[in-house]
Order: structure tokens, then sequence, then C-alpha cells
């Protein structure tokens, strides 16, 4: 670790548990002004359509190659959950794709006190890992248990949508890998992309996880169980993760 982040993080240690954080310039810390690449003009959004994902575990896999993910950390995988049937008295299994989201209003950028979370124009959420000092503010605030502290650079690591792939003209790592073709990565500014197309088809049918939190995410799921979608409002879950 550097001495910079060193230095933050000894400021940050006399910080009482849930008191606000000082300034960063009266903490010292020097900042440069937030990198705002990406093409303003795209809107990067995913579709998961889970009538097509069968739980094969290609898009996990993919992403941990290219990625370089340490063993037992993911930046994407297809969750198990068993469902509660209401009124039978039944469960049912359900397969769920979950990856960061994107969204519009991602809570993880303000809460990074060294703004190693940013939004890029194209609407893409990155990190930042030479600023990022492991915190885990960041990890806290995602309602999609999206992010995680990366064991090997102990920084926040978490999906970029490929992004350095997307540049290149190629797909997501996840996207290409994927025998069912459950997943599908777009611009929607782009009328003629086929992630609108979907879209507009199948309008009434596309959900979002936590619609309540408000953090608006670009990724969309088609065939989305709607108990996934329900503020819990103090009652008890009707689903349940299944772990091997």
């Amino acid at each position: 670790m550097d001495r910079g982040k060193r230095e933050f993080l000894q400021r940050l240690g006399v910080l009482t548990a849930g008191a606000a954080l000082v300034p960063l310039a009266d903490a010292g810390w020097k900042l440069e002004p937030t990198r705002r690449n990406g093409n303003p003009q795209r809107r990067y959004a995913m579709l998961i359509d889970l009538r097509r994902c069968i739980g094969c575990q290609a898009c996990t896999v993919s992403c941990a190659i290219e990625n370089q993910s340490p063993q037992g950390q993911f930046r994407t995988s297809v969750n198990q959950y068993q469902i509660a049937l209401e009124g039978e008295g039944s469960v049912t299994n359900v397969l769920l794709p979950r990856l960061c989201n994107h969204c519009d209003n991602p809570p993880c950028v303000p809460v990074c006190p060294v703004q190693a979370t940013y939004q890029r124009q194209d609407g893409i959420v990155v990190i930042d890992n030479t600023r990022c000092v492991g915190c885990a503010y960041c990890v806290q605030a995602c309602p999609y248990e999206a992010r995680f502290i990366n064991h090997s650079t102990q920084t926040a690591d978490k999906c970029t949508f490929c992004v350095h792939r997307l540049e290149a003209g190629l797909l997501p790592a996840c996207v290409e890998s994927c025998v069912g073709g459950a997943r599908i990565i777009g611009d929607l500014h782009d009328e003629n992309s086929e992630l609108r197309r979907i879209l507009k088809q199948h309008e009434g049918e596309i959900k979002v996880l936590k619609p309540e939190q408000g953090t608006q995410p670009q990724v969309f799921y088609l065939g989305l169980n709607e108990v996934f979608t329900r503020p819990l409002q103090g009652q008890p879950a009707l689903w349940q993760e299944v772990h091997p």
C-alpha cells in the first residue's frame, strides 16, 4: 500500500463508527478531477432472459478467467433459490444470474471517500483501483451484493460489463460464453439494437431487482419471479438461496 493510502486509512481510523467523514480537503487527501471517460452518446445495459438460462455457470467461469478473479470470488454468478409457493405449501427452484446493475443512481458512488468508484458517461460504473483504499463502504452500500473486496488486490471489485472488451468491439465474456443466449448487452440509445427491440417487444414483462431501492438498475430481467421485486416490509422472505 502506498503512503497516500496508508495516511488516509490512519485518518479514517480515528473516526467513530457511524460518524460523518470529514471533507477530504480538510483531511489532506488531494484528489484529481474524477475521470468521466466513455462515450456520452451511449448508455450500456444488459437484459437477462431467464427463460433461456440453464444454470451452466459458463458465464461465471468465463468472467473469472477473463478478469482473473481470485479463487472463490466472482463478479457474476448464477445463484439458485427456492421459492415458497403461497397457498400450496411447496417450493420451486429458480435460477437467477447476479452481477453489478450499473444503476443510473448508483449508491456506491457517493459513499466512496476517495472517489475511486465513479460512473462513466456511458453509464458503466467502474472502480479506479489505484485510488481505492479497501474501506468497503461501497460494498456495504450496494443493495445487490454485487461488490466484494478482492483478496489479491485488497481493493473493491465487481462486474464492469467487461468494458475493456466493449471498447475493443467485443462482447463481455459472460455474454459471449452464454450457451443459451440468455444475456444480451446493448446501447439503450440505439433504437436498432437487439436490446431495445426485446425491451419494447416484452414491455410490461421486464423487471429489475429491488426497484424500491430507487437505484434505477440497468440490468433487466425477462421471466423474473415477482417475489424478487417485492419489498419485504418486515415480512419473512418467500425465497431462500440454496448453497451447494
